[in-house]
């Protein structure tokens, strides 16, 4: 990490904490990153660092936050963007792999926050982000269903649920490939897929 971030007022020391630890996520078990090595990336001392979180869950409880606020900013806004919910969703999709491609530690960190048998706030976090994130899709799918764009015939509940496990199938085939960035070259294809599934028949 560049020397002047040891001289950052705190909330950018706090931001600088999140996108440190996503750094190392995705070179690292994310349960394997010690608070040591954290500062370490920073180039601060555990000291410096615990003067802005109370513990390691709060800065893991931080990068829950950040990666809900992003990932739903861009969902948000690839939404907005279409005026047809088929290509809000498939625009949506399209956002979702560049985010991965982007911050493959991110996954990485939902993925192990899931799987954690406490109940932490980071948890917690990640459940809501889904959460959050599958509304959005159902809505779209109903939206479309009203509109006459996507098939009746289709549950809009399935439908979301087919349109996450696609796209986290991918991210998980994207890292245990070790190449992050190829889910951006396979994302068009499955969602063509994904579409063909669930459009409107003839």
């Amino acid at each position: 990490m560049e020397p002047h971030s040891q001289h950052l007022p705190a909330d950018e020391r706090r931001a600088v904490t999140v996108e440190a630890v996503i750094a190392l996520a995705a070179e690292h078990n994310p349960g394997d990153i010690t608070t040591a090595a954290i500062a370490r990336k920073m180039g601060l001392t555990q000291g410096a660092l615990f003067r802005h979180f109370l513990s390691k869950e709060a800065i893991w409880e931080a990068v829950m936050d950040w990666v809900a606020a992003r990932l739903l900013a861009r969902v948000d806004a690839a939404i907005s963007g279409h005026g047809a919910s088929l290509a809000a969703l498939e625009a949506v999709f399209l956002t979702h792999a560049d985010f991965v491609a982007e911050h493959p530690g991110v996954p990485r960190m939902l993925f192990g926050e899931l799987q954690r048998a406490e109940d932490t706030a980071a948890k917690r976090a990640a459940r809501s982000l889904l959460a959050a994130y599958a509304k959005r899709v159902r809505q779209l799918i109903t939206h479309g269903q009203e509109r006459g764009e996507l098939s009746r015939d289709v549950e809009s509940g399935a439908a979301a649920t087919l349109f996450i496990g696609t796209i986290q199938g991918l991210v998980m085939q994207s890292l245990l490939s070790g190449k992050p960035g190829q889910i951006r070259a396979q994302a068009p294809g499955v969602f063509a897929l994904y579409r063909r599934c669930i459009g409107s028949k003839p």
